[in-house]
């Protein structure tokens, strides 16, 4: 029975999974993509980053759909749900169905407002709040860009 007592032991200590404790007190960064991992994501969409507009302090979230359903307006709800709050007095969201297109800044070149698939915004101040679709998503050229 002594034997099995130190390997029971070494054991559990194995057993326990390493944590933010093994980092506790250190000074140091970790790369991109353990970051964006971390961002949100759901069941067909991914936050693939935020941006600031400028220097404001209101950002954009970047998102990505995937494209076997860019045109299921139930992702993009499912989205606007988890990324803004009822109380939130700015938030803006903008879609895309492929990743190339999202761009690293809130400013967009031509080509990537192109490939846009949605646009989302909600400015209580200024009295804004609209989502605008692609024309690839919703072709009634009415309400569509």
């Amino acid at each position: 029975m002594r034997k099995l007592l130190p390997t029971a032991l070494l054991f559990l200590i194995l057993a326990l999974p390493f944590n933010g404790f093994a980092h506790e007190g250190e000074d140091h960064s970790h790369d991109e993509s353990a970051a964006e991992s971390q961002l949100d994501s759901g069941n067909g969409w991914r936050l693939v980053r935020k941006v600031e507009l400028g220097t404001s302090g209101k950002f954009v979230n970047l998102v990505l759909i995937d494209h076997a359903v860019y045109t299921d307006k139930t992702v993009y709800s499912a989205v606007i749900n988890r990324l803004c709050g009822p109380s939130d007095q700015f938030c803006r969201i903008r879609f895309w169905s492929e990743e190339r297109f999202v761009p690293e800044t809130a400013a967009l070149t031509v080509e990537q407002n192109k490939q846009l698939r949605a646009d989302y915004l909600v400015n209580k101040s200024a009295g804004m709040h609209h989502l605008r679709w692609s024309c690839t998503v919703d072709p009634d050229k009415t309400h569509c860009f």
